[in-house]
């Protein structure tokens, strides 16, 4: 049984206060800390936002996500020390950033990156400047220093330690000019899950992450907007198609059941596009549902 200790990391810092800030409260107020026998560890205060993109890095709020990484990954660090795992609600995708810092203090980790997009954006490209579609960019160490240099450690993940799965977003990326994809990144888009199959798809991805030359583990980031649009409106970034409640909860069971599973992360629900909660709840039960409580 995973000894789960629950992080709350409410940041709008790469993205702007719409309401995913509430994700945490949602949440745990759903439920999922009872679901996952989970403890409240703590709770991660962002720096005010600053709504003015910097002039020199191009990106929102830059020296406030740099402090709020490395504060996030003091917490994330403290829970792996005591050998408990870490699931950080946020928040933004950016969050991303302080739990792989967290894991580059200690050793070097892959990262299972469940995203509808593949946030692999350069400033120069990202019509807002935010670095929730920056945030997989910037942890392969691309970007602008102050965010892909954090302490001097970056890249924080290797592009060959990465597997980014069920993203959908390759016609809208491009057509902004985001900068491609690594060739050493092991990229499984949506329509790829399918022909697999949600379980062999997480299967492989696992192996990739797992085999001989990986890391000591990985990172499961997982941004809602992975599900199909029509099951999870709730997000503010919105595109058609994505994985079932069934394929996620599929792909997470088989992520966070393998021994190299180290933490997870979740990102960007919106609980204001959900004013009834049953959104809420469903994801929480999803949640509660990829942990193998019988292990």
């Amino acid at each position: 049984m995973r000894n789960v200790a629950i992080i709350e990391a409410p940041s709008v810092l790469g993205l702007r206060p719409t309401g995913v800030e509430e994700l945490p409260e949602a949440l745990l107020g759903a439920g999922l800390a009872e679901a996952l026998d989970a403890e409240v560890a703590g709770r991660v205060e962002p720096p005010p936002y600053d709504p003015e993109r910097d002039p020199d890095t191009g990106v929102l709020n830059p020296a406030g996500i740099a402090a709020y990484s490395a504060a996030l990954a003091d917490a994330v660090g403290a829970v792996l020390h005591d050998g408990r795992f870490p699931v950080v609600l946020g928040g933004d995708c950016s969050v991303l950033l302080g739990n792989l810092l967290a894991l580059r203090r200690r050793d070097r980790h892959g990262l299972l990156f469940l995203d509808g997009h593949t946030d692999f954006y350069q400033p120069s490209a990202e019509p807002a400047g935010e670095v929730a579609s920056m945030e997989l960019a910037l942890a392969t160490g691309r970007g602008p220093r102050v965010l892909a240099d954090l302490e001097g450690r970056g890249p924080l993940v290797r592009d060959e330690d990465v597997v980014a799965l069920g993203f959908r977003d390759a016609e809208e990326s491009a057509a902004y000019g985001m900068q491609p994809l690594p060739e050493a990144l092991h990229a499984m888009e949506l329509h790829t899950v399918r022909a697999l199959g949600a379980t062999e798809a997480a299967r492989r991805a696992v192996g990739l992450l797992t085999g001989d030359g990986a890391g000591a583990g990985y990172w499961t980031h997982l941004d809602v907007d992975v599900l199909d649009d029509a099951l999870m409106p709730a997000v503010d970034y919105r595109q058609p198609d994505g994985l079932t409640w069934q394929e996620l909860e599929t792909v997470l069971r088989t992520a966070l059941s393998d021994g190299g599973a180290v933490g997870l992360d979740v990102a960007i629900f919106n609980p204001r596009l959900d004013p009834d909660g049953t959104i809420t709840r469903r994801l929480a039960d999803c949640l509660a549902g990829a942990f193998d409580r019988g292990d």
